[in-house]
Protein backbone atom coordinates (compact mmCIF):
# COMPACT_ATOMS: atom_id res chain seq x y z
CA UNK A 1 0.00 0.00 0.00
CA UNK A 2 2.76 2.25 0.63
CA UNK A 3 4.11 2.21 -2.93
CA UNK A 4 0.98 2.24 -4.16
CA UNK A 5 0.73 5.98 -2.16
CA UNK A 6 3.90 6.70 -3.75
CA UNK A 7 2.62 5.41 -6.92
CA UNK A 8 -0.07 7.64 -7.24
CA UNK A 9 2.07 11.13 -7.62
CA UNK A 10 3.81 10.56 -10.86
CA UNK A 11 1.07 13.17 -12.68
CA UNK A 12 2.15 15.85 -10.17
CA UNK A 13 6.24 15.03 -9.96
CA UNK A 14 6.63 15.09 -13.20
CA UNK A 15 4.76 18.37 -13.70
CA UNK A 16 7.43 19.90 -11.75
CA UNK A 17 10.32 18.17 -13.37
CA UNK A 18 12.46 18.52 -16.31
CA UNK A 19 12.30 14.99 -17.11
CA UNK A 20 9.84 12.17 -16.31
CA UNK A 21 12.21 8.70 -15.26
CA UNK A 22 11.00 7.46 -12.03
CA UNK A 23 12.98 5.35 -8.96
CA UNK A 24 10.02 4.03 -6.37
CA UNK A 25 11.05 1.75 -3.76
CA UNK A 26 12.99 1.29 0.00
CA UNK A 27 15.83 3.46 0.88
CA UNK A 28 18.76 1.07 2.72
CA UNK A 29 21.06 3.40 3.00
CA UNK A 30 21.46 7.51 3.22
CA UNK A 31 25.42 8.90 2.25
CA UNK A 32 25.03 12.92 3.31
CA UNK A 33 28.40 13.60 2.10
CA UNK A 34 27.54 12.37 -1.38
CA UNK A 35 24.15 13.41 -1.02
CA UNK A 36 23.03 9.81 -2.20
CA UNK A 37 20.09 7.65 -1.52
CA UNK A 38 20.50 4.00 -2.04
CA UNK A 39 17.49 2.13 -2.98
CA UNK A 40 16.03 -1.20 -3.45
CA UNK A 41 13.34 -0.96 -5.94
CA UNK A 42 10.24 -3.60 -5.78
CA UNK A 43 11.98 -5.73 -8.67
CA UNK A 44 14.84 -5.87 -6.76
CA UNK A 45 17.26 -3.72 -8.79
CA UNK A 46 19.70 -1.23 -6.61
CA UNK A 47 19.42 2.38 -7.37
CA UNK A 48 21.51 5.46 -6.59
CA UNK A 49 19.35 8.42 -6.11
CA UNK A 50 21.68 11.43 -6.27
CA UNK A 51 20.25 15.20 -5.05
CA UNK A 52 21.85 18.24 -4.95
CA UNK A 53 20.81 21.56 -3.51
CA UNK A 54 18.12 22.23 -6.13
CA UNK A 55 16.74 19.44 -5.74
CA UNK A 56 13.42 19.52 -3.94
CA UNK A 57 12.60 16.72 -1.20
CA UNK A 58 9.22 16.54 0.48
CA UNK A 59 7.46 14.21 2.92
CA UNK A 60 4.22 12.68 3.02
CA UNK A 61 2.47 12.69 6.76
CA UNK A 62 0.29 10.00 6.79
CA UNK A 63 -3.43 10.34 6.11
CA UNK A 64 -2.25 13.66 3.73
CA UNK A 65 -2.80 13.21 0.23
CA UNK A 66 -2.86 16.16 -1.01
CA UNK A 67 0.71 17.52 -2.70
CA UNK A 68 0.22 21.17 -1.61
CA UNK A 69 0.35 19.69 2.20
CA UNK A 70 3.33 17.93 1.55
CA UNK A 71 6.31 19.19 4.07
CA UNK A 72 9.86 19.85 3.17
CA UNK A 73 12.67 17.56 4.75
CA UNK A 74 16.42 17.07 5.03
CA UNK A 75 18.75 14.53 4.18
CA UNK A 76 19.61 14.16 7.36
CA UNK A 77 16.14 13.36 8.42
CA UNK A 78 16.30 10.47 6.07
CA UNK A 79 17.24 6.64 7.10
CA UNK A 80 17.08 3.15 5.69
CA UNK A 81 13.79 1.70 5.85
CA UNK A 82 11.71 5.02 4.76
CA UNK A 83 10.02 4.81 1.51
CA UNK A 84 10.50 6.80 -1.40
CA UNK A 85 9.43 7.63 -5.22
CA UNK A 86 12.38 10.02 -7.20
CA UNK A 87 11.73 11.92 -10.20
CA UNK A 88 14.66 12.92 -12.93
CA UNK A 89 17.01 11.43 -15.22
CA UNK A 90 18.11 8.08 -15.33
CA UNK A 91 21.55 7.44 -16.12
CA UNK A 92 21.98 4.87 -19.37
CA UNK A 93 22.83 1.93 -17.01
CA UNK A 94 20.21 2.69 -14.97
CA UNK A 95 21.94 2.59 -11.84
CA UNK A 96 21.64 6.12 -11.01
CA UNK A 97 18.64 9.01 -11.34
CA UNK A 98 19.58 12.40 -11.14
CA UNK A 99 16.66 13.55 -9.00
CA UNK A 100 14.61 17.00 -9.95
CA UNK A 101 12.11 15.93 -6.95
CA UNK A 102 12.06 13.42 -4.12
CA UNK A 103 9.01 12.40 -1.93
CA UNK A 104 9.66 10.44 1.34
CA UNK A 105 7.27 8.25 3.53
CA UNK A 106 9.38 7.83 6.59
CA UNK A 107 9.33 5.39 9.04
CA UNK A 108 7.00 6.60 12.05
CA UNK A 109 4.45 7.68 9.12
CA UNK A 110 4.71 4.16 7.62
CA UNK A 111 3.91 3.04 10.85
CA UNK A 112 0.94 5.22 11.03
CA UNK A 113 -0.27 4.22 7.68
CA UNK A 114 -0.16 0.35 8.85
CA UNK A 115 -2.58 1.12 11.67
CA UNK A 116 -4.85 3.06 9.70
CA UNK A 117 -4.79 0.22 6.86
CA UNK A 118 -5.44 -2.65 9.66
CA UNK A 119 -8.05 -1.09 10.86
CA UNK A 120 -9.49 -0.44 7.11
CA UNK A 121 -9.25 -4.08 6.95
CA UNK A 122 -10.70 -5.49 10.09
CA UNK A 123 -13.47 -3.32 8.23
CA UNK A 124 -14.14 -3.98 5.12
CA UNK A 125 -11.65 -6.75 4.37
CA UNK A 126 -12.64 -10.59 3.42
CA UNK A 127 -10.31 -13.94 3.75
CA UNK A 128 -10.68 -16.81 1.36
CA UNK A 129 -10.32 -19.39 -1.18
CA UNK A 130 -10.67 -18.88 -5.11
CA UNK A 131 -13.31 -21.09 -6.14
CA UNK A 132 -13.54 -19.90 -9.58
CA UNK A 133 -11.63 -17.15 -11.88
CA UNK A 134 -13.11 -14.99 -15.34
CA UNK A 135 -9.80 -13.10 -16.34
CA UNK A 136 -12.06 -11.84 -19.28
CA UNK A 137 -14.45 -10.43 -17.34
CA UNK A 138 -11.67 -8.93 -14.45
CA UNK A 139 -13.85 -11.21 -11.77
CA UNK A 140 -13.38 -14.19 -9.15
CA UNK A 141 -15.25 -16.16 -6.70
CA UNK A 142 -13.96 -16.36 -3.44
CA UNK A 143 -15.32 -18.94 -1.10
CA UNK A 144 -15.85 -17.92 2.68
CA UNK A 145 -17.03 -20.57 4.82
CA UNK A 146 -20.11 -21.97 2.64
CA UNK A 147 -20.88 -18.89 1.50
CA UNK A 148 -19.61 -17.93 -2.08
CA UNK A 149 -18.98 -13.71 -2.99
CA UNK A 150 -17.79 -12.09 -6.17
CA UNK A 151 -15.24 -10.23 -6.27
CA UNK A 152 -15.07 -7.65 -9.21
CA UNK A 153 -11.54 -5.91 -9.85
CA UNK A 154 -11.28 -2.74 -11.89
CA UNK A 155 -8.44 -1.10 -13.62
CA UNK A 156 -7.44 0.82 -10.58
CA UNK A 157 -7.23 -2.49 -8.14
CA UNK A 158 -4.15 -3.09 -6.60
CA UNK A 159 -3.22 -6.68 -7.29
CA UNK A 160 -0.14 -8.40 -5.44
CA UNK A 161 1.40 -12.11 -4.86
CA UNK A 162 2.34 -13.40 -2.08
CA UNK A 163 6.17 -14.59 -2.27
CA UNK A 164 6.69 -17.98 -2.27
CA UNK A 165 8.76 -18.10 0.72
CA UNK A 166 6.58 -15.25 2.90
CA UNK A 167 2.85 -14.26 3.82
CA UNK A 168 3.66 -11.15 4.58
CA UNK A 169 1.59 -8.83 2.57
CA UNK A 170 5.33 -6.32 2.63
CA UNK A 171 7.00 -9.35 0.55
CA UNK A 172 4.31 -9.44 -1.79
CA UNK A 173 4.97 -8.04 -5.82
CA UNK A 174 2.78 -6.63 -8.30
CA UNK A 175 0.47 -9.30 -9.71
CA UNK A 176 -2.42 -9.73 -12.03
CA UNK A 177 -5.93 -11.26 -12.47
CA UNK A 178 -4.64 -13.36 -15.33
CA UNK A 179 -2.43 -15.33 -12.42
CA UNK A 180 -5.29 -16.52 -9.79
CA UNK A 181 -6.27 -19.32 -9.77
CA UNK A 182 -8.84 -21.81 -8.01
CA UNK A 183 -7.93 -22.94 -4.70
CA UNK A 184 -5.36 -19.69 -4.49
CA UNK A 185 -5.94 -18.07 -0.96
CA UNK A 186 -6.88 -14.64 -1.13
CA UNK A 187 -7.30 -11.27 0.88
CA UNK A 188 -9.71 -8.37 -0.61
CA UNK A 189 -9.92 -5.11 0.86
CA UNK A 190 -13.46 -3.50 -0.96
CA UNK A 191 -17.09 -2.36 -0.41
CA UNK A 192 -19.58 -4.97 -0.88
CA UNK A 193 -22.96 -4.46 -1.85
CA UNK A 194 -26.22 -4.60 -0.03
CA UNK A 195 -26.91 -7.96 -0.33
CA UNK A 196 -23.89 -8.82 0.89
CA UNK A 197 -22.41 -10.75 -2.25
CA UNK A 198 -20.14 -8.83 -4.51
CA UNK A 199 -17.22 -6.89 -3.82
CA UNK A 200 -15.84 -4.36 -5.36
CA UNK A 201 -12.43 -5.12 -4.94
CA UNK A 202 -9.65 -2.07 -4.10
CA UNK A 203 -6.73 -4.47 -3.16
CA UNK A 204 -6.43 -7.86 -3.57
CA UNK A 205 -3.17 -10.58 -2.25
CA UNK A 206 -3.08 -14.33 -3.45
CA UNK A 207 -1.16 -16.74 -3.31
CA UNK A 208 -0.48 -20.64 -3.10
CA UNK A 209 -0.44 -21.89 0.64
CA UNK A 210 -0.31 -25.43 1.72
CA UNK A 211 -1.96 -27.11 4.47
CA UNK A 212 -0.28 -29.89 5.77
CA UNK A 213 -1.20 -32.58 8.54
CA UNK A 214 2.10 -34.35 9.85
CA UNK A 215 4.14 -35.41 12.84
CA UNK A 216 7.32 -33.64 14.11
CA UNK A 217 10.62 -35.54 13.16
CA UNK A 218 13.03 -33.15 15.34
CA UNK A 219 13.30 -29.64 16.47
CA UNK A 220 16.01 -27.35 15.59
CA UNK A 221 15.15 -24.65 18.52
CA UNK A 222 18.41 -22.32 17.87
CA UNK A 223 17.45 -22.27 14.15
CA UNK A 224 13.78 -21.91 14.42
CA UNK A 225 13.17 -24.62 12.28
CA UNK A 226 10.98 -28.29 12.73
CA UNK A 227 11.34 -31.36 10.24
CA UNK A 228 7.65 -33.01 9.73
CA UNK A 229 6.58 -35.73 7.80
CA UNK A 230 3.74 -35.29 5.78
CA UNK A 231 1.02 -37.57 6.45
CA UNK A 232 -0.61 -37.03 3.32
CA UNK A 233 2.13 -38.31 1.12
CA UNK A 234 2.70 -42.13 0.73
CA UNK A 235 6.38 -42.20 1.03
CA UNK A 236 7.20 -38.27 2.33
CA UNK A 237 10.77 -36.79 2.57
CA UNK A 238 11.42 -34.82 5.02
CA UNK A 239 10.19 -30.93 4.85
CA UNK A 240 12.15 -28.42 6.63
CA UNK A 241 9.36 -25.38 8.18
CA UNK A 242 10.89 -22.57 9.14
CA UNK A 243 9.14 -20.06 11.76
CA UNK A 244 8.91 -16.59 10.93
CA UNK A 245 9.04 -14.06 14.12
CA UNK A 246 5.06 -13.67 13.17
CA UNK A 247 4.38 -17.27 12.35
CA UNK A 248 2.50 -18.78 15.40
CA UNK A 249 1.98 -22.06 17.14
CA UNK A 250 -0.79 -22.74 18.69
CA UNK A 251 -2.40 -25.54 20.48
CA UNK A 252 -6.45 -27.07 20.69
CA UNK A 253 -7.55 -28.21 24.10
CA UNK A 254 -8.65 -31.85 23.69
CA UNK A 255 -12.75 -30.75 23.69
CA UNK A 256 -12.33 -28.85 21.03
CA UNK A 257 -10.56 -31.30 18.96
CA UNK A 258 -12.47 -33.95 20.00
CA UNK A 259 -15.62 -31.88 18.91
CA UNK A 260 -14.05 -30.77 15.55
CA UNK A 261 -13.67 -34.31 14.66
CA UNK A 262 -16.83 -35.87 15.62
CA UNK A 263 -18.32 -32.89 13.49
CA UNK A 264 -16.12 -33.26 10.35
CA UNK A 265 -16.61 -37.10 10.76
CA UNK A 266 -20.10 -37.87 11.62
CA UNK A 267 -19.40 -41.80 12.18
CA UNK A 268 -16.43 -41.22 14.85
CA UNK A 269 -17.87 -42.47 18.44
CA UNK A 270 -19.39 -40.24 20.25
CA UNK A 271 -17.88 -41.13 23.70
CA UNK A 272 -14.58 -39.07 23.76
CA UNK A 273 -16.70 -36.77 26.23
CA UNK A 274 -18.78 -39.57 28.14
CA UNK A 275 -21.72 -38.33 26.74
CA UNK A 276 -21.62 -34.66 27.86
CA UNK A 277 -22.71 -33.45 24.71
CA UNK A 278 -20.25 -30.92 24.05
CA UNK A 279 -21.51 -31.44 20.54
CA UNK A 280 -23.88 -29.08 21.03
CA UNK A 281 -21.54 -26.39 21.05
CA UNK A 282 -19.51 -26.86 24.86
CA UNK A 283 -16.02 -26.57 25.73
CA UNK A 284 -14.79 -23.45 23.79
CA UNK A 285 -16.19 -25.45 20.27
CA UNK A 286 -19.19 -24.73 19.08
CA UNK A 287 -20.71 -22.92 16.55
CA UNK A 288 -20.01 -19.35 18.11
CA UNK A 289 -16.22 -20.21 17.44
CA UNK A 290 -16.69 -20.75 13.85
CA UNK A 291 -16.35 -24.47 13.99
CA UNK A 292 -18.15 -26.80 11.74
CA UNK A 293 -18.85 -27.60 8.40
CA UNK A 294 -19.59 -24.08 7.13
CA UNK A 295 -17.60 -22.23 9.86
CA UNK A 296 -14.34 -20.65 9.90
CA UNK A 297 -12.30 -23.22 10.88
CA UNK A 298 -9.17 -20.48 10.96
CA UNK A 299 -11.32 -18.95 14.14
CA UNK A 300 -10.62 -21.81 15.86
CA UNK A 301 -7.66 -22.04 15.62
CA UNK A 302 -6.86 -18.31 15.70
CA UNK A 303 -8.59 -18.18 19.30
CA UNK A 304 -7.03 -21.25 20.63
CA UNK A 305 -4.03 -20.56 23.13
CA UNK A 306 -0.34 -19.65 22.05
CA UNK A 307 2.29 -21.82 22.85
CA UNK A 308 6.09 -21.58 23.12
CA UNK A 309 8.02 -23.59 20.68
CA UNK A 310 9.96 -25.59 23.23
CA UNK A 311 6.09 -26.87 23.97
CA UNK A 312 6.58 -29.27 21.45
CA UNK A 313 8.36 -33.01 20.74
CA UNK A 314 9.41 -34.77 17.77
CA UNK A 315 6.35 -37.29 17.30
CA UNK A 316 3.28 -34.75 18.09
CA UNK A 317 1.14 -34.50 15.28
CA UNK A 318 0.10 -31.28 14.10
CA UNK A 319 -1.42 -29.21 11.14
CA UNK A 320 0.19 -26.35 9.44
CA UNK A 321 -0.38 -23.47 7.05
CA UNK A 322 2.52 -22.75 5.16
CA UNK A 323 3.76 -20.71 2.45
CA UNK A 324 3.91 -22.84 -0.70
CA UNK A 325 8.27 -22.86 -0.59
CA UNK A 326 10.02 -21.61 -3.43
CA UNK A 327 11.97 -25.03 -2.90
CA UNK A 328 9.58 -28.28 -2.38
CA UNK A 329 11.04 -28.95 0.92
CA UNK A 330 11.11 -26.00 2.62
CA UNK A 331 8.13 -23.24 3.62
CA UNK A 332 7.48 -20.91 6.35
CA UNK A 333 4.82 -21.72 8.68
CA UNK A 334 1.75 -19.36 8.91
CA UNK A 335 0.72 -20.86 11.77
CA UNK A 336 1.60 -24.39 13.50
CA UNK A 337 -1.44 -26.29 15.73
CA UNK A 338 -0.77 -28.93 18.15
CA UNK A 339 -3.07 -30.95 20.28
CA UNK A 340 -4.66 -32.30 17.17
CA UNK A 341 -4.49 -36.15 17.55
CA UNK A 342 -8.58 -36.13 17.31
CA UNK A 343 -8.26 -34.67 14.18
CA UNK A 344 -5.60 -37.23 12.42
CA UNK A 345 -6.89 -39.94 13.59
CA UNK A 346 -9.50 -39.59 11.01
CA UNK A 347 -7.50 -38.94 6.97
CA UNK A 348 -11.20 -37.80 5.86
CA UNK A 349 -11.90 -35.15 8.72
CA UNK A 350 -8.54 -33.69 8.74
CA UNK A 351 -8.84 -33.29 5.19
CA UNK A 352 -12.32 -31.32 5.52
CA UNK A 353 -11.57 -29.40 8.32
CA UNK A 354 -7.95 -27.78 6.61
CA UNK A 355 -9.89 -27.08 3.44
CA UNK A 356 -11.97 -24.19 5.14
CA UNK A 357 -8.71 -22.83 6.56
CA UNK A 358 -7.27 -19.74 5.32
CA UNK A 359 -5.26 -16.65 5.92
CA UNK A 360 -8.02 -14.70 7.03
CA UNK A 361 -8.19 -16.44 10.16
CA UNK A 362 -4.46 -17.64 11.02
CA UNK A 363 -1.93 -14.94 10.30
CA UNK A 364 -0.78 -13.16 7.89
CA UNK A 365 -3.00 -9.73 8.18
CA UNK A 366 -2.08 -6.54 6.34
CA UNK A 367 -0.06 -4.90 9.65
CA UNK A 368 3.09 -7.54 9.24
Amino acid sequence: MLLAILGGLPAFAQSAAPANDQVKGAITGVNLQARQIAVTTEKGDAVQIATTDRTILLRMPAGVTDPKQFVKIELPAIAAGDKVLAVGKLSADKKTLEAAKVFFLIKSDIAEIHKQEDEDWVKRGTSGVVSAADAAARSFTVKVGSKELAVQLSDKTDVRRYSADSFKSTDAKPGSLAEIKVDDQVRVLGNKNAEGDKIAAERVFFGTFRRISATIESIDAPANEIKVKDLAVKKPKPLTVRLDPDSQIKRLAPEVAAFLARRFNPGASQSDDGGRGQGRGGAGGGRGQGGGRGGDIGQVFERAPAVPLSSLKAGDPIVLLTTAGSTPDRVTAVMVVAGVDALLTSPNAARDIMSGWNLGGGGGGEGN
